[in-house]
């Protein structure tokens, strides 16, 4: 391997890590947002846990897209 081969895995690397914050803070902020909402409102449990979890695939997608783009970089 070469000096330049290791550096550009390592700039991957950094930026697959920088790219993962991103998604976590969303789903923290989802998931905090969705456990208020349903304290308010318990009727509304269920819609907002549906509509939670499809925030939560849509953010997570964020991240194995970052993931795929680490690998082929």
């Amino acid at each position: 391997m070469t000096e330049i081969e290791i550096t550009k895995g390592a700039i991957a690397l950094i930026g697959y890590g920088l790219a993962a914050i991103g998604p976590g803070v969303g789903i923290g902020i989802l998931a905090g947002n969705a456990v208020q909402a349903m304290a308010r409102q318990p009727e509304a449990a269920g819609m907002v846990r549906t509509t939670m979890f499809l925030g939560i695939a849509f953010t997570e997608a964020l991240a194995l897209i970052g993931f795929v783009l680490f690998f082929l970089a």
